[in-house]
C-alpha cells in the first residue's frame, strides 16, 4: 500500500488536535422545607459547565430568583416546563440581570440554569453562588 506524503501530513494534522472535553451539566431537584416558599441554594461552576435546578410549580404563582455570585460572568436562565438548555428562555439573566419576579405561566417543572459567560468560561473561572429561590 503506497502512503503519500499528504495522507501523513492529514493524519498527523488529525492526530494532534487536542479532545475537547465535553461540557459538564450536572442536575439538581429543588426542595422546599415544609412550610416555606423558599430556599437558597449555594455552589459554584467552573469553565463551560453548568448546574441545572429543577423545581416544580403551578401556574400562575409568584416566581422570585435572585443570584448572587462572587463572578460578575456568572448567570441564570429560566426555563418553562418542557423547555430546558438549548430552548428558548423565559427569562435570561444577561439579559435581564441577576433577579427575576413574575408569574409563572403553566404547571410543571421549571429549570432555573446557573452557567458562566463565554469569556470567563474560556478562561476557566469559577464562581461560587448563591440561588435564591421563591415560589408563592
Amino acid at each position: 500500500m503506497k502512503i503519500t506524503l499528504f495522507t501523513v501530513a492529514f493524519m498527523g494534522a488529525i492526530l494532534s488536535i487536542p479532545a475537547v472535553a465535553k461540557d459538564e451539566v450536572r442536575n439538581e431537584q429543588v426542595h422546599f422545607e415544609r412550610g416555606t416558599n423558599g430556599t437558597t441554594v449555594a455552589g459554584s461552576v467552573k469553565g463551560y459547565a453548568s448546574i441545572n435546578y429543577t423545581l416544580g410549580a403551578n401556574s400562575e404563582q409568584s416566581m422570585r430568583v435572585s443570584l448572587e455570585a462572587s463572578n460578575a460572568s456568572a448567570y441564570f436562565n429560566i426555563y418553562a416546563p418542557g423547555k430546558g438548555p438549548g430552548d428558548e428562555a423565559m427569562f435570561v439573566g444577561s439579559m435581564g440581570g441577576n433577579s427575576y419576579v413574575g408569574t409563572t405561566p403553566a404547571k410543571g417543572s421549571y429549570i432555573i440554569q446557573v452557567y458562566l459567560m463565554r469569556n470567563a468560561a474560556r478562561r476557566n473561572e469559577t464562581a461560587n453562588y448563591k440561588l435564591h429561590i421563591g415560589i408563592d
